[in-house]
């Protein structure tokens, strides 16, 4: 890796100033072969192997929202962590992290279905069972929830609630039954993926309460290498998961108030305050709310993995990005 400079400590000052310099793309030279994008990663394939550059984009609703700062290291930061904590429950993709804002990977075959798992009754967005249970909904992805339920309530157990992409680029929810039915995925393979979400889950419950924090739902993608299940993608981050603070859930949710949170959700609390759910203009975030969204990323890293989060060569990401990238060619 390219000897990295400029390596300090991050407060809010630090990341308004960096709002110019967050990663919105990075194009790598021909030789890496044809470039695609997701909604917040870049990848590569070459030789059998992904490149997955993590940006700065900011995503909710399906859309990409804006870019902020330091994001990308933090979701690559946490995805290598978690993923060397779980390999003993599911194989993963990992190979290594070349870069902070870069993964290579085994490249899958990717299971079209995303693997939601919530440990809690909570949300804003359309597939969130919180939406569909107020909207009077009593059996929600399949599974049949009992009446008297309150917003943020831990359930009896977690539950899987699968999502996949419609026609229109927005998740669709489904049942287990339905996977099946249409044969979106094999019965016995779709047995592998619940039985490897729900131990994922206990495990992220696990480390995170040691660290003071409720795990409350998240999202697994699979994929297929050489026919085995493989998870890929990211895992427990904030931009797939809903973090709570463990010592203050139930004070607040006895009194009726929103729990305190590490996560995107207030993010998207704040774009549905200011009339945007999807549809429309999108509102633009002030740089001090951009830096809010920051300090979250940033601080539910240090508190999962106990380390102190510190930028690394943060002015010119792309350049850096490129060289540890040749050097590896």
């Amino acid at each position: 890796m390219e000897k990295i400079s400029g390596n300090k400590m991050i407060d809010q000052k630090t990341i308004i100033k960096n709002i110019p310099n967050a990663l919105s793309t990075v194009t790598l030279p021909k030789s890496f072969g044809k470039k695609n994008q997701g909604k917040v990663r870049d990848y590569y394939v070459k030789k059998g192997k992904r490149i997955i550059i993590t940006t700065d984009r900011q995503s909710a609703f399906d859309k990409i929202l804006s870019l902020v700062p330091f994001k990308g290291q933090v979701l690559t930061g946490l995805s290598e962590f978690w993923f060397k904590k779980t390999k003993d429950i599911v194989p993963n993709h990992f190979i290594s992290a070349p870069d902070p804002n870069v993964m290579i990977v085994k490249s899958c075959k990717i299971i079209p279905v995303e693997m939601v798992v919530r440990g809690y009754i909570s949300g804003v967005t359309s597939t969130s069972i919180w939406t569909a249970y107020n909207n009077g909904e009593r059996i929600i992805y399949g599974i049949k929830f009992p009446e008297g339920l309150k917003k943020n309530q831990k359930l009896k157990k977690p539950v899987i609630t699968p999502t996949t992409k419609a026609e229109t680029g927005h998740d669709e929810r489904l049942t287990r039954d339905e996977i099946i039915k249409r044969k979106i995925v094999p019965k016995k393979l779709y047995t592998e993926m619940e039985k490897a979400a729900l131990g994922l889950f206990a495990r992220g419950e696990k480390i995170c309460s040691r660290a003071g924090i409720i795990l409350v739902d998240t999202k697994y993608e699979f994929g297929l290498y050489n026919g085995k299940l493989m998870l890929i993608d990211e895992i427990h981050t904030p931009d797939s998961s809903r973090f709570w603070i463990k010592k203050s859930y139930l004070s607040r949710f006895k009194n009726g108030l929103e729990p305190e949170n590490f996560d995107k959700e207030f993010m998207r609390i704040w774009f549905k305050e200011h009339g945007y759910t999807g549809e429309g203009k999108i509102p633009k975030m002030p740089k001090e709310f951009i830096a809010k969204i920051a300090e979250r990323y940033i601080g539910i890293y240090e508190k999962i993995t106990g380390k102190k989060f510190k930028a690394e060569n943060i002015k010119n990401i792309q350049k850096r990005i490129k060289n540890n990238l040749t050097a590896l060619d």
